[in-house]
């Protein structure tokens, strides 16, 4: 009798743990990563919820890579965990805020807003700090495009 109520009380804390992580929106588009490290170009899918976005896109129907970022981390199925730091630092720029991927994929606006100009359908930030990073984002119509020159990085996510 006890065991039963273990398991029943087990089961019902697991589904509720999982019915946090349900994502709230789910988004298919065509997904740009391009820095010195990594190239991916192809369809996915972007899942948000309020601490989590996944990331999955996929080549031939077949799963290319997966981005996993929560409130600590960012994991990539091509390699384990990192800190956003740490993510920021090996594959984009150190010289970015830790949320900058997540913010992309979420169509936020990036560094606490700096120069924030609202367009008609979305907005648009332009960001240069010398020899650090020259950047342009825009959210305009469902397309999110991030654009650095120095650290040669693009990233684009085109609402399907």
């Amino acid at each position: 009798m006890l065991k039963k109520i273990t398991i029943r009380l087990l089961f019902g804390i697991f589904l509720i743990g999982c019915m946090g992580q349900q994502p709230t929106k789910e988004e298919s588009a065509f997904i740009v990563i391009k820095t010195p490290t990594m190239k991916y170009a192809d369809l996915g899918f972007i899942s948000n919820a309020p601490a989590l976005v996944k990331v999955n896109i996929y080549t031939a129907g077949q799963p290319l890579v997966q981005f996993e970022i929560n409130a600590l981390n960012v994991c990539m199925s091509t390699f384990e965990c990192m800190n956003k730091k740490a993510f920021n630092k090996k594959i984009l720029s150190e010289n970015y805020p830790d949320t900058l991927l997540e913010d992309i994929f979420r169509g936020k606006p990036i560094f606490e807003k700096e120069n924030l100009e609202k367009t008609k359908n979305g907005f648009s930030q332009k960001l240069k700090k010398d020899k650090a990073y020259d950047i342009r984002y825009t959210v305009k119509n469902g397309t999110r495009t991030f654009r650095d020159k120095i650290n040669k990085i693009l990233i684009k996510v085109r609402e399907q």
